[in-house]
């Protein structure tokens, strides 16, 4: 049955948010005196009200009237003024920004037969190169209508997706509006003419800020931004979003400064949030324990619907989803179809093209088609599994509905019992207003040694101009002489350890001060490596007859043989042989196939999305199950009630449970699956500290499990090895320093930030990736990482990029800034302990988490068949698991993700060992 739930959609509440250098570049003119290129030209009235009149019939030809906040936009650009545009996803955003700015910049036509288009004046930044193409036709609608007012703008697009013959017009003259991605943009940056090329630019566009802001992608648009400004400081520069919860800081990061103006687009669209809920919830589920169990009702909303986006969390599981499909109705063969991120891009373009004409009827993708690409025909959105935050739920139940006055429906599919909450907490959130915020990352040096290199190629740089340009920047306004000066150091000479290879000497000091890059094969080493995107090496797929099907990762590949059989691009394949990192495979038919998987697929669940699940529980505690998927979920949360509590935002629930296996702690903070793993890791160590003892560890994106092989005293040990250092203390530099000590001792940090620096070693042009058609595997590529690594923990312990990859990891895989909100607000919380007699439904999907990584697929589904039928008998119900070929089937679901999420760990201070695989679990 379906669950229907309206939510009137509100934008969410505002966020909170040296003298000059001696020389001047060569050729390179003042801009002093000039008047702001931004600042329309005041001889152009008569050009404005002609270009208004003719937009305003183009409006009024397709019976649209303009929003307030378009009007808003367009008054703020034609004052020369920059800013972020906060708007509901289909509300005419790109129309605000783009009409404004063909208002404000284009001129008379002059009186000549066929006049030039004028030289680059828009710059549009998107993130995705096939929303490159797609805001390119947008764009190009309004140009006719403008006639021969005006003088005519070229537009294109260019990204790595542009045909040579089209890039090498290009590279004689760019069109007036050029569509592009941040990696695009750094390229043009790398030109000797880039001051020329770019001196132009009146005003840049940076389209879904919300997917660059966060990562280094948007580092380095700020950098690009601090360059243009440099070239042109009338440069105005707009933003656009519509799932931010931060907006001013979002705005000071795009920016660089205060000054900015918000424009939010109140215009009331109605979003529609449902969820498909099964028969009965089972009462002891287990990570994607319901499989394709929904796989019926799912065809039945898709039959129903003129198109639908089907959207998974990961690849793999957009591949099972798609074939279950199919295999319930081969007669849709042809009309639905499979669009992620490693399928061959002439197929992902087919797709597009489907679904913009209508002709499909269904799509099952991936993030892949998160982002503003306007596919009008889809009515609505299946969510399968948890969403994982409210601004993801946002942005994908956007891709219907995609207009003015259009409702959005957005429909989660559970694929375990405990997502159903889930789904009523992320409508209660939407309804507050509550979205996540998105930070800048802070200094970032392998994005800056990497943009050292790239302006001393776009026509170099003195070092005193460039320190205060960068320091403009929101990533950068606190970077300090020592810092710059290492930069410097690292980009002239590899720092102090590689000073004596000329390969690392790769942009140095003129006659006259400017630096440049002295090696014309180390200006083409450096263009071909622009950007910061990093994935996994990976093969291309390829049928023996020659076409490409699309590239999986190199590592699931090589544990295969000829003849195995795995499930890509919707089709059964064989594997033939691998030569030249190409996999060769043909058709098969009748055999068992693997899945392939990809790393980074495991999402953690948000904050905001984590408390307000807390919320609906605490909702339940009092006894109110007000909602369908609450009503839905009632037998399980009151067995959780019955047999130990509910966690609510004022308690923290801890469970203990001893069986022959040993002593187990169930502790259920509530803080997403990463933070889990460093709070289990960090107590382990903690209670080590008290007697040497080895830990299994099992997390989830509820809580965690603690497993010892001898007695624990939990009631004595827990309120000690949860509380915060320093009573009192818990925001001090010393509480702070203290807890980084012992997360970084209870973990095995080295391998894990040595894995982060391959990361930081590829952006920084350490390791060279290869040219265009060069074939280097990732073990080659890891190789090179850990040579290096080595090197400077050996010769040069001081360097910058290995404190870096500490960083990171501490901040993103670890979110040690949520692990430290989550320690104080845990502290501040009535520690509820429960002694169990039998795992409870919150506890039963971390044993089995455990039971994954010890027993085969088959004793994992023979233990957990017979463990739901003892406990059902002790609450009194019928057995659920459906025997142990269902649950077997079910366990290719709930474990994606890079790497185990369970790990024997040693908390002594001699390091961590390796425990010896355990018994089973005794029958209950």
């Amino acid at each position: 049955m379906s669950s229907p739930a309206d939510a009137e959609f509100l934008p969410p509440p505002l966020g909170e948010g040296g003298g000059r250098g001696k020389r001047r570049i060569k050729d390179q003119p003042s801009v002093e005196g000039r008047v702001p290129p931004s600042q329309p030209s005041p001889k152009g009235g008569r050009s404005k009200t002609h270009v208004k009149a003719a937009l305003d019939a183009w409006f009024a030809a397709r019976e649209w009237k303009p929003f307030r906040f378009q009007r808003e936009v367009w008054k703020a650009i034609a004052e020369g003024k920059s800013g972020l545009l906060h708007a509901t996803t289909g509300a005419g955003k790109t129309y605000a920004v783009w009409l404004g700015a063909l208002q404000a910049f284009s001129q008379p036509r002059k009186a000549t037969a066929r006049p030039a288009a004028p030289p680059l004046t828009l710059l549009w930044l998107t993130p995705m190169r096939a929303l490159a193409a797609d805001t390119l036709r947008a764009l190009q609608q309004p140009l006719e209508a403008l006639g021969a007012e005006v003088h005519p703008w070229s537009a294109g697009a260019r990204s790595g997706d542009t045909s040579s013959s089209e890039r090498s017009a290009q590279n004689q003259r760019l069109p007036t509006v050029l569509v592009t991605t941040p990696e695009s943009l750094s390229l043009l940056l790398a030109r000797a003419d880039a001051h020329e090329v770019l001196g132009h630019v009146r005003m840049t566009v940076v389209d879904e800020w919300h997917e660059l802001l966060g990562n280094k992608r948007g580092v380095q648009v700020q950098l690009a931004l601090a360059r243009l400004r440099r070239w042109n400081p009338g440069l105005a520069v707009w933003g656009m979003s519509a799932t931010l919860g931060n907006l001013h800081e979002a705005m000071h990061a795009l920016l660089g400064h205060e000054d900015g103006v918000l424009v939010q687009g109140q215009v009331p669209k109605k979003l529609v949030i449902d969820s498909l809920l099964p028969g009965r919830a089972e009462r002891f589920p287990w990570g994607g324990h319901l499989g394709l169990t929904m796989l019926p009702q799912v065809v039945d909303e898709i039959a129903g619907s003129s198109t639908t986006l089907v959207f998974t969390n990961t690849r793999s599981q957009s591949e099972i989803w798609y074939q279950a499909l199919l295999e319930a109705k081969p007669e849709w063969a042809g009309t639905i179809a499979l669009h992620h991120g490693s399928l061959d891009r002439e197929v992902r373009e087919w797709v597009e093209r489907g679904l913009k004409s209508g002709e499909l009827k269904a799509v099952v993708c991936t993030s892949s088609l998160d982002l503003g690409v306007d596919f009008l025909p889809v009515e609505r959105v299946l969510q399968i599994g948890s969403p994982k935050g409210v601004a993801r739920l946002l942005q994908r139940a956007g891709r219907s509905g995609h207009a003015p006055g259009r409702p959005s429906r957005i429909t989660l599919v559970p694929t375990h019992s405990i997502e159903m909450v889930e789904g009523a907490a992320a409508r209660a959130a939407i309804a507050a207003g509550h979205i996540e915020a998105r930070h800048s990352p802070d200094q970032p040096l392998d994005v800056l040694v990497q943009h050292l290199v790239t302006v001393a190629l776009g026509g170099g740089f003195v070092p005193d101009d460039l320190y205060r340009e960068v320091r403009g920047t929101a990533a950068y306004d606190n970077l300090s002489r020592e810092s710059w000066q290492w930069c410097l150091d690292f980009v002239s000479q590899g720092g102090a350890s590689l000073a004596a290879y000329p390969d690392y000497k790769r942009a140095v000091p003129d006659a006259e001060g400017v630096w440049r890059v002295p090696d014309a094969r180390l200006a083409r080493r450096h263009r071909m490596n622009i950007g910061t995107i990093v994935s996994d090496a990976s093969m291309t797929v390829q049928y023996l007859a020659g076409a490409k099907i699309g590239s999986v990762e190199e590592g699931f590949v090589a544990r295969m043989k000829p003849g195995d059989c795995f499930l890509f691009g919707g089709r059964l394949l064989e594997l033939v042989r691998i030569h030249d990192m190409t996999a060769w495979v043909r058709r098969a038919s009748g055999k068992r196939p693997a899945v392939p998987r990809w790393n980074g697929g495991r999402m953690p669940l948000s904050n905001t999305l984590a408390d307000a699940v807390v919320q609906q529980l605490a909702l339940a505690d009092e006894g109110r199950y007000d909602s369908p998927e609450l009503q839905c979920v009632r037998p399980l949360l009151e067995l959780q009630q019955q047999w130990s509590a509910l966690p609510t935002p004022q308690t923290l629930l801890a469970e203990t449970l001893t069986t022959r296996e040993g002593s187990h702690l169930f502790l259920y903070p509530f803080a997403g699956r990463h933070v889990h793993l460093g709070l289990a890791s960090l107590l382990a160590w903690r209670v080590a500290q008290h007697e040497a003892r080895t830990f299994s560890i099992a997390v989830n994106d509820y809580g965690f499990e603690l497993l010892s092989a001898t007695p624990v005293d939990w009631p004595v040990l827990l309120p000690q090895v949860l509380r915060l250092h320093g009573e009192g203390e818990g925001d001090s530099s010393d509480a702070r320093e203290a807890l980084l000590h012992e997360v970084l001792a209870s973990l095995n940090a080295g391998e894990l930030a040595q894995r982060r620096f391959r990361e930081i070693a590829r952006v920084s042009g350490l390791i060279f990736q290869g040219y265009p058609g060069e074939k280097r595997s990732g073990k080659q590529l890891q190789a090179s990482s850990s040579l290096f690594w080595e090197v400077f923990r050996k010769y040069d312990p001081g360097n910058r990029l290995l404190q870096q990859a500490e960083q990171e990891l501490l901040a993103q895989e670890l979110e040690i800034g949520r692990l430290r909100a989550s320690l104080v607000r845990m502290a501040a919380q009535q520690l509820v302990l429960k002694p169990l007699a039998r795992p409870t439904p919150f506890s039963f999907p971390l044993m089995v988490e455990l039971f994954r990584e010890k027993l085969s697929n088959e004793n994992v589904a023979d233990r957990i068949a017979r463990m739901v039928e003892q406990l059902e008998k002790a609450a009194g119900g019928v057995v659920t698991a459906g025997g142990v070929d269902r649950v077997k089937g079910s366990l290719a679901f709930g474990q994606e993700g890079a790497g185990k999420s369970a790990a024997p760990r040693r908390g002594g201070r001699n390091g961590r060992e390796r425990r010896k695989p355990s018994r089973p679990l005794p029958p209950l």
